[in-house]
């Protein structure tokens, strides 16, 4: 199999201005990619229970040194308490890392405290007040294991008008996926429901695709054979390293602005940040 660093270009206009996923460990290497990564690329940063309010914080003013754009995740259903989240947004605020954020439900069946999903914290008006000013929400084009396909279509459209009426810069941050045909449909049921907000279409960047796999059984995603075997790989024998490309130029073909609106690209960074910047700087 093609090695990820040897793979063959990919030009599409949906790689310009890309974001990435990263936890806190991941940061010394984020830095060695900054010859490969532009300036002002939006990063993710994780909200984990491994992660203290101090580290999630640090990982924060971490990515903004090495001058990229910190987008916090907010976890609404690990939130114990209305007074954890504004700690953490005046930290954030403090730190120059407030502006931008991912709200999300988050893992826990239960939640922690008062927040049951991510509406109910756009909800708060705690955001605005912490000077947060753009907020992401999740879309799933691959269902979710939680939750029927009409309760997170009435989720996600409840989200988008409470981004609206709370005068809140929104867009949608999707889970990643291997199937570019499956997030092209979702696309197009999401401008059909009348959801206008640009859309990040979230890809695994390059790795083992075992590692791949394991981190989507972890998130619940589901792969098919035919989807895995359009991506690269074998779901029955997975083995060796696989990149994005196949879903990009997939993507990029079906992609219509007029029926799929404003669509960018998001890597998660399994495989590593060194791995995604390598591969990055042969895809151009």
């Amino acid at each position: 199999m093609t090695s990820p660093s040897t793979s063959p270009a990919v030009r599409t206009p949906l790689l310009a201005d890309y974001s990435l996923s990263l936890s806190g460990r991941k940061v010394p290497a984020l830095g060695k990619a900054s010859g490969v990564i532009p300036p002002g690329t939006r990063v993710l940063t994780a909200f984990v229970d491994s992660e203290d309010l101090a580290a999630r914080l640090e990982t924060a003013r971490a990515v903004r040194a090495l001058g990229f754009t910190p987008v916090p995740v907010i976890a609404a259903r690990r939130l114990l308490s209305s007074g954890v989240l504004s700690e953490y947004l005046a930290g954030l605020r403090e730190a120059g890392a407030a502006p931008a954020a991912l709200v999300v439900g988050g893992d826990p069946e239960q939640p922690r405290g008062p927040y049951p999903d991510a509406g109910s914290v756009i909800d708060s008006g705690l955001l605005e007040e912490y000077g947060v000013r753009q907020v992401s929400v999740a879309g799933h084009p691959g269902g979710h294991l939680a939750a029927a396909d009409d309760v997170l279509w009435s989720a996600l459209v409840a989200k988008a008008a409470a981004l609206e009426r709370r005068g809140l810069d929104g867009s949608v941050i999707t889970q990643f996926g291997f199937d570019a045909e499956l997030a092209l449909t979702w696309l197009a049921s999401l401008r059909a429901r009348g959801i206008s907000l640009p859309v990040r279409v979230s890809v695994p960047g390059p790795g083992d695709a075992r590692v791949l796999l394991a981190c989507a059984s972890k998130c619940g995603v589901s792969v098919s054979a035919d989807a895995a075997a359009r991506y690269g790989f074998s779901l029955t024998d997975p083995v060796g390293d696989v990149g994005p490309e196949r879903f990009i130029r997939d993507l990029a073909a079906g992609y219509d602005p007029q029926r799929h609106g404003a669509v960018k690209l998001h890597f998660e960074t399994f495989g590593g940040v060194t791995a995604l910047a390598d591969w990055l700087a042969g895809a151009s």
